[in-house]
């Protein structure tokens, strides 16, 4: 539970600084969020950017979660490894957009620091999930006078 909890409080401060950075786009690329890709505009105001960088956090969490429970001991740490290969591949591919689209390019350095802290947030998720431990979960049973156990 408190490594859970230090890896929420971890997440938090790497949504608040990729918002921030996402809000630092280029003057050219902001007006290109302005004018051409509005769905963009929430990342010009940086808590915005924050809480919709958090909660995608959340949902992976609770994603991994999920899996983690309900799988396999082996089922769950495959499935952690592929989605780790898949954050791996995302921030690739992201850092390969960004120095090779035009229009990508123009949003500045720190408008893709912020983009790549995403992945790197992705990534630390699937690493907490892939190195813990899945629970055991023990039966307590109660003898009678005999020496039997009673379930």
């Amino acid at each position: 539970m408190k490594r859970s909890f230090l890896l929420v409080v971890l997440l938090a401060c790497i949504s608040v600084v990729s918002g921030y950075l996402m809000s630092k786009a280029s003057w050219i690329g902001r007006v290109g969020m302005t004018l051409f890709y509005r769905e963009y505009n929430l990342l010009k105001i940086w808590w915005q950017g924050a809480i919709a960088v958090f909660l995608f956090f959340m949902l992976l969490y609770a994603l991994h979660s999920f899996l983690q429970k309900r799988s396999g001991a082996a089922t769950a740490r495959f499935i952690h490894l592929i989605l780790l290969l898949a954050a791996a591949a995302g921030l690739y591919l992201t850092y390969d957009d960004f120095t090779t689209d035009f229009s990508h390019g123009l949003l500045g350095r720190r408008f893709h620091y912020g983009f790549y802290l995403v992945w790197v947030g992705w990534i630390l998720i699937c690493l907490f999930f892939l190195f813990k431990r899945k629970t055991q979960k023990t039966v307590i049973t109660d003898q009678d006078k005999t020496g039997k156990a009673i379930v």
